[in-house]
């Protein structure tokens, strides 16, 4: 019996009690059930009695004696108590526990999938940094932290876009051709331009493919660097991102928004919801009426667009384009965005609290014997993504940056991160998967299979319990982590399920040793292994984490 059985079971009790007139209470649509701290306290516990009590006009403890009463005839519950103001503590039979195992056996890669976000459409943006170099680690940890929540996401039944802002138009770009312009003819990259190898790898790639172009007009030439430049860039921007595992459903191209006129479209629609203004020859969004700090330039004196009118056509287009949730994971620098994309939501008569959400994540350090690395060989002044690949891989890298809150800053201390000791979590993880692989392995080699006739009231020790429980809560922490936007809680759990596993292993033999038979325990055993390696498996890919069978 699964968390989620149990729960059902207990709205159809609260439902049976209202058809004989014991409740006078609305049936919830959700009954939380939660496994307790202190095992002593059962095997789950409910507060629903607390939470229908006003209702029902009864104090809360006899509403649970209600519940109780019809819980305890509910096969596979052994015990059902009361506990303070009216908490259930729930008991099952080790039978009714135990097999747990079979059931996520038997689902295998479904195990742990809901449907607590179910046709939920999101559009979910993350990394989009400039494409004038390589990814940076800021840009590292969204990409670990963006694709992980994707997963999540649609893990919990929601229709997930993931999308790359590319912002390849205004000035920023024209700054990276002329640096390549300035590298390409030997002189010094102008002042606010772009350095580092990059920027010469990229000039000589071009010079070569391109014959003649440093025969053509200064301005000739900015264009061709402009246009193929831009392209080299953008590739090499997806070449790194797939190969850290990071996909992107739509690459999104800012200079769209201008070519097709979207921005003069947004512009006259936020116009006709009445927050559009004048002033000194400027056109302005008025979105100080929600939250911001200033009212917004759509449109400069001078007639020129400004990037937030770009931002703004872009919320809209997310928007026309079906996403319910428009959802921004923006760098540690952009805090000021928060509030001005939030206005254009709210200008755009959208709902803030469900149609636009805005994380931002905290910086990243990387450490090597005590001290901070701060350098990159190829751009100078940033630690880039394939920096990082390089160093500590990109197991440790997704799994290290998608562990954390986004809201807290992260160190990545290379000698941790590339040692095969506990305190690598990533390694604590991924040797549990392995472990377990190498015991089916040498189960298969004693010619012992798990039995179809399985006894999961033998998995009874202290151990085995404790594992089952932890197993039993993975739907839960995936539907709480995609509610929440916090992937870091399956990273979380798979640690603390590693740790009962190990610990289930230095206190339950699993295989006979010498001339010991194969009992039905041995069998129990293996479904209760194979059910582990199972759900770790399920939350490593849903990290982008592969799942070794051998370390």
């Amino acid at each position: 019996m699964t968390p989620a059985d149990l729960s059902q079971a207990i709205q159809a009790a609260v439902s049976s009690a209202v058809e004989a007139g014991e409740l006078a209470v609305a049936v919830p649509e959700h009954v939380t059930v939660e496994r307790p701290k202190n095992r002593d306290h059962g095997d789950y516990a409910t507060n629903v009695a607390l939470q229908l009590a006003k209702a029902a006009g009864k104090p809360p403890r006899a509403v649970a004696e209600v519940l109780a009463e019809r819980l305890r005839g509910i096969t596979g519950v052994s015990e059902v108590d009361i506990a303070g103001p009216g908490f259930l503590n729930i008991t099952l039979d080790t039978a009714t526990a135990g097999a747990l195992a079979r059931t996520i056996v038997e689902a295998g890669e479904a195990y742990g999938r809901n449907e607590a976000l179910k046709g939920l459409r999101i559009n979910l943006e993350f990394v989009s940094a400039n494409p004038t170099g390589p990814i940076h680690i800021g840009g590292v940890r969204w990409a670990a932290v963006g694709d992980s929540l994707a997963r999540v996401l649609r893990a919990s039944g929601a229709d997930v876009t993931t999308e790359y802002y590319l912002n390849d138009a205004g000035v920023q770009i024209t700054k990276f051709a002329a640096s390549l312009q300035a590298a390409a003819n030997g002189r010094e990259v102008p002042e606010g331009g772009y350095v580092g190898e990059y920027i010469v790898d990229i000039a000589k790639t071009l010079t070569d493919a391109i014959p003649g172009v440093l025969d053509l007009s200064e301005a000739e030439q900015l264009e061709v660097f402009r246009t193929e430049g831009l392209k080299l860039m953008v590739a090499e921007i997806k070449r790194s991102m797939d190969e850290f595992g990071t996909h992107f459903d739509v690459w999104f191209s800012e200079r769209t928004l201008h070519d097709s006129g979207a921005v003069e479209k947004a512009i006259d629609r936020l116009r006709e919801q009445g927050h559009v203004f004048e002033q000194d020859g400027a056109v302005f969004l008025r979105t100080t009426d929600f939250g911001d700090d200033k009212d917004r330039v759509l449109i400069k004196a001078d007639g020129d667009k400004t990037y937030f009118a770009a931002d703004a056509a872009y919320y809209l287009s997310k928007r026309d384009r079906g996403a319910e949730v428009a959802l921004y994971m923006l760098g540690a620098d952009h805090h000021g965005y928060v509030n001005r994309l939030k206005a254009i939501a709210a200008c755009a008569g959208d709902d803030l609290n469900r149609n636009i959400e805005v994380k931002i994540g905290q910086f990243v350090k990387m450490l090597r014997d005590g001290e901070e690395v701060r350098m990159s060989k190829r751009a100078g002044n940033i630690i880039t993504i394939d920096d990082v690949v390089e160093w500590i891989g990109v197991d440790a890298a997704r799994y290290t940056l998608a562990r954390s809150s986004t809201d807290s800053t992260i160190t990545l201390d290379i000698n941790i991160l590339t040692s095969q000791t506990n305190e690598n979590r990533v390694f604590y993880v991924q040797y549990a998967h392995a472990r377990m692989s190498s015991l089916q392995r040498k189960a298969v080699d004693m010619g012992i299979t798990r039995s179809a006739d399985f006894k999961p009231e033998l998995l009874s020790t202290e151990w085995e319990t404790d594992l089952l429980g932890q197993l039993g809560e993975f739907p839960r922490v995936i539907a709480a982590a995609g509610e929440l936007r916090e992937p870091h809680r399956v990273a979380r759990y798979l640690e603390d399920l590693a740790g009962a596993y190990h610990r289930f292993w230095d206190n339950c033999p699993v295989l006979p040793k010498g001339d010991d038979e194969v009992t039905d325990l041995t069998h129990a055993r293996l479904w209760l292994v194979e059910a582990t390696r199972t759900v770790l498996a399920n939350g490593l890919t849903l990290l982008g984490v592969s799942t070794p069978e051998r370390m």
